[in-house]
């Protein structure tokens, strides 16, 4: 009786060791194209006899993808030489060779998972990652072109679809290999894809990828000028506007010559009333960076909107801020034409001294007019009523500059 127990043990045994593939992965693996075997797997990946098994459809479904990846390529290549050598070029598949690189990248990185887990006794043996990790990050490459082709058109669920899964996959260990060819592109296509996705009210995914441009020097600057505009977007009360103050102050404490930050400090406190805060931060910044354009400007704006609503005004102080920005950019339409205003405002305060109101429109209108030539089609400043100021002023109002101002502000 025992050796028939051990018998049957060892049949039981030999079974098992030489069990062959479940019925739903012979029917996934006798497809003969893509289409069929993913259509197969989707439906039955429950089906299949383990992490193994899944393994083993996941890497014949991706190899499906590689082929019609690598015939594309190869056409597209031969296309390449037909033209040096003005040969009959082929057909070229430009949305299947796009599709078959997503699909490749995608299913080779499910083979991947499933192929680093454990088998029924525990141990891990991988048996497909080492042949495919090359080439679908090979493929994954080419999702960045896909994506530029979808922009061009200006299709943004093309585009989100292939930067998007580009970017996703970014941080996968899968691709390390990959990340030195990344680098001279890699923050482009997260800046601008995080465009498109904050335009699809896609909102996690653009604060994503504006993480990643951001650490890119090359669109530092943008990247982080966008995300202050995200995360602005998304302040909804004073608490909200509190916190991400203390997020931009320890920013700006961090890198004390980040503009954007430095700016984006001042503008909320500015919004929020916090004028001792405002006039500490701005101070500070002229006396350690006594010609930063930035900080004389927002001086001069501040000043200026507080005495816009003054019961007595002292221009003065607003003006000299000013006058120094001009100084050192004097190709800012905005600055310029704030200059401008405050100069105007100060004569209209003159009482009983026409040739002294006269001479201050005149200092005015040679900013208001430089404004005019930098910006003529009023898009960063409207400089053209503080310019009829002067010009009626100055010329009358009969003078063919103030008419002609005046009709313009009739349009």
């Amino acid at each position: 009786m025992k050796k028939l127990m051990m018998a049957a043990l060892m049949m039981l045994g030999t079974s098992a060791a030489f069990a062959g593939d479940s019925e739903a992965l012979k029917a996934i693996t006798k497809a003969k194209t893509y289409a069929e075997a993913v259509q197969l797997l989707n439906s039955s990946l429950d089906q299949l006899a383990g992490a193994q098994e899944k393994a083993k459809a996941y890497d014949y479904v991706t190899k499906l993808a590689l082929a019609k990846f690598d015939k594309e390529n190869a056409v597209q290549a031969a296309n390449m030489q037909a033209k040096i050598t003005k040969a009959k070029e082929e057909a070229y598949d430009t949305l299947g060779f796009y599709e078959a690189a997503y699909n490749a990248t995608m299913n080779g990185l499910e083979c991947i998972k499933y192929d680093a887990m454990p088998d029924a006794k525990g141990k891990v043996k991988p048996k497909y990652t080492e042949a495919l990790t090359p080439l679908i990050a090979n493929a994954r490459l080419q999702m960045v072109t896909a994506g530029n082709y979808f922009a061009q058109s200006g299709n943004q669920e093309g585009v989100l679809k292939y930067w998007g899964t580009f970017l996703d996959t970014d941080d996968n260990p899968v691709f390390q290999s990959s990340k030195e060819q990344e680098k001279g592109f890699l923050g482009q296509v997260a800046y601008y894809a995080a465009q498109y996705a904050n335009q699809a009210q896609q909102y996690e995914k653009a604060e994503k990828y504006i993480d990643i441009a951001i650490q890119d020097e090359s669109v530092r600057k943008e990247a982080q000028t966008f995300k202050f505009a995200i995360a602005q977007r998304n302040l909804k009360t004073r608490t909200d506007s509190l916190n991400y103050i203390k997020t931009i102050k320890e920013l700006y404490d961090k890198e004390p010559a980040n503009e954007m930050a430095f700016g984006t400090l001042c503008n909320m406190y500015s919004s929020l009333g916090l004028t001792a805060e405002l006039d500490a931060v701005i101070a500070d910044k002229i006396s350690k960076d006594p010609n930063n354009f930035t900080a004389w400007a927002l001086k001069g704006q501040t000043l200026m909107n507080r005495n816009s609503i003054a019961e007595n005004p002292n221009w003065d102080e607003c003006i000299e801020a000013l006058r120094k920005a001009v100084q050192i950019d004097n190709t800012n339409p905005v600055v310029l034409t704030y200059l401008g205003f405050s100069i105007n405002a100060k004569a209209s305060q003159i009482n009983g001294d026409r040739n002294a109101q006269k001479e201050l429109y005149k200092e005015s209108l040679g900013y208001l007019e430089k404004a005019k030539e930098v910006d003529p089609e009023r898009e960063k400043a409207n400089w053209a009523y503080p310019l009829y100021q002067c010009y009626y002023l100055v010329y009358a109002a009969n003078d063919p500059r103030t008419l002609e101002m005046e009709k313009l502000l009739k349009k």
